[in-house]
């Protein structure tokens, strides 16, 4: 991360101990989560079971995946392992997109396909012009934090198409009907699909530093790295996701309308 910002796994070890909350501090940290359960009892929100759903989840995989850490940043563990775990990301979050979107038929894949574009590509920027060491403990996260916001976009972006073309179906079928190219009939659907998914991670990107400090930049400072070079890290994370979830989210739309086309150039418009 820079000759004054890097921090190796000993020192990085080191820095952290001064920062333990325990379990006792992770149990006490769920006071938000029980006051958001109050407010959904209150309002009647139906969120309860959620809410416990996910609190538990979090905390099982965190401590998973921090486990899983450990062991990946043992001097001693072949980095092959730290790729098999970002290969094995991508049809992990096809899967989540998937489920959470199933009105898209093929949604999994688009989104496999979208996020190995865009992550190949955010890699071999980040590493090969040695912007950040290609190291386990680096490789992994930056991974997850790509993959896991593209994942949002994806989603938005779907539910934005079928959307689109389940209210516009009138007007896109007109334009095939006077002879307009599929693509051309669907572009102005996909690309408000696309567009309005992107816009909360541009939000994002502008607002950083000033209306939210983003999680790389805090972890980065508790750390003990230097603000400035974890300010940098944290603008650089941020370019890789904006850029990776437009990949993502055009391959998403690209393919996404031409499930509702037709090979004789009709549109078969989502069901309610």
């Amino acid at each position: 991360m820079g000759s004054s910002g890097t921090v190796s796994s000993a020192g990085y070890r080191a820095n952290v101990t001064g920062v333990d909350i325990g379990w006792w501090g992770l149990a006490a940290s769920i006071v938000p989560v029980v006051v958001v359960a109050g407010i959904s009892l209150r309002r009647r929100l139906g969120l309860e079971r959620s809410l416990a759903e996910a609190t538990v989840r979090a905390i099982a995989q965190l401590v998973l995946a921090g486990w899983a850490l450990t062991l990946l940043l043992d001097g001693d563990t072949p980095m092959a392992w730290a790729w098999a775990w970002v290969v094995a990301m991508v049809p992990v979050a096809g899967d989540a997109a998937r489920r959470r979107e199933p009105r898209l038929a093929g949604l999994g894949w688009m989104t496999a396909v979208g996020a190995s574009l865009g992550l190949g590509v955010s890699l071999a920027t980040v590493f090969a012009l040695g912007i950040l060491p290609l190291e386990a403990r680096v490789l992994v996260p930056v991974s997850g934090m790509v993959v896991g916001n593209s994942l949002k976009v994806v989603v938005v972006a779907a539910a934005r198409l079928v959307d689109g073309l389940r209210d516009r179906a009138g007007e896109v079928e007109a334009l095939l009907a006077l002879g307009f190219r599929p693509a051309w009939a669907v572009r102005d659907v996909a690309s408000d699909a696309l567009r309005l998914a992107l816009l909360p991670q541009i939000e994002t990107t502008r607002s950083v530093g000033v209306v939210f400090l983003p999680g790389a930049l805090t972890g980065l400072i508790l750390a003990g790295v230097d603000p400035i070079q974890a300010a940098l890290v944290q603008a650089a994370l941020l370019f890789l996701i904006l850029g990776t979830a437009a990949v993502t989210g055009l391959v998403v739309v690209f393919f996404g309308v031409r499930v509702f086309l037709t090979d004789d150039q009709r549109l078969v418009p989502p069901a309610v």
